[in-house]
């Protein structure tokens, strides 16, 4: 295997669920990492190569510090459905980060959303999904789909939208990513493969990025096999 390079990784989102798997990975594999977060309290991780700093995701400015010098922008950061109001966490998240990102010139950034962002990718799943979940999270999907379509019109800054199936929270597993640049994995007859994929693995498909350019400004959706 090549060797990876070491490199100096802003995480934002580092005390949610997936978050920690992605700052525990990236340390083991000698990355530097600094986590970004609204309460450091919560990540219980200590690493020589750690740093936690607290700042405020919606404001260039308050990120702008901790952004300057890094290699790469991941973020993690996930934000709770709303049945009354339109969830908005993504799309002024990612704007601010942008806005840092040109100041301190860091270019590039790697993000997570999910599967069936887009509101007609989620005909060809299964009936349960299409009928009981995705109108469940439906608030959720929608400003995921404001962010990517911001990000689609970034051209300055090296982007990757990884997007995830349902989320189980086990470490991550040696299984080969399946991938498609779309809003879920197809098999051959054009339907969904797989419902779920661990948080490990998402991080790990994420690190993974890191010394590959296969998905700059491209969203990749990802399953294992």
């Amino acid at each position: 295997m090549a060797e990876i390079l070491r490199m100096k990784i802003a995480v934002l989102g580092a005390t949610g669920q997936t978050g920690q798997y992605l700052v525990n990975q990236a340390l083991q594999q000698g990355h530097t990492v600094t986590a970004i977060v609204r309460n450091p309290g919560k990540l219980t991780v200590h690493h020589e190569n750690l740093k936690v700093v607290e700042a405020d995701i919606f404001s260039a400015d308050s990120l702008k510090p901790h952004f300057k010098g890094q290699d790469v922008i991941m973020s993690c950061l996930g934000f709770p459905a709303s049945i009354f109001s339109a969830v908005t966490g993504y799309s002024l998240s990612m704007n601010s980060m942008i806005s840092a990102m040109r100041e301190v010139r860091v270019n590039r950034i790697i993000t997570m959303t999910s599967w069936y962002t887009d509101p007609n990718s989620g005909a060809q799943s299964s009936y349960l999904i299409r009928f009981l979940l995705l109108p469940m999270i439906r608030s959720i999907l929608t400003n995921m789909h404001e962010m990517e379509q911001f990000l689609q019109k970034v051209e300055d800054i090296n982007w990757t939208v990884v997007r995830p199936p349902g989320l189980k929270n086990l470490s991550a597993s040696a299984q080969e990513f399946l991938t498609h640049e779309g809003y879920f994995v197809p098999d051959n007859s054009g339907n969904a493969v797989g419902t779920a994929v661990g948080r490990g693995d998402v991080a790990r498909f994420m690190l993974s990025l890191l010394n590959s350019n296969a998905w700059v400004k491209k969203g990749v959706a990802i399953t294992t096999k």
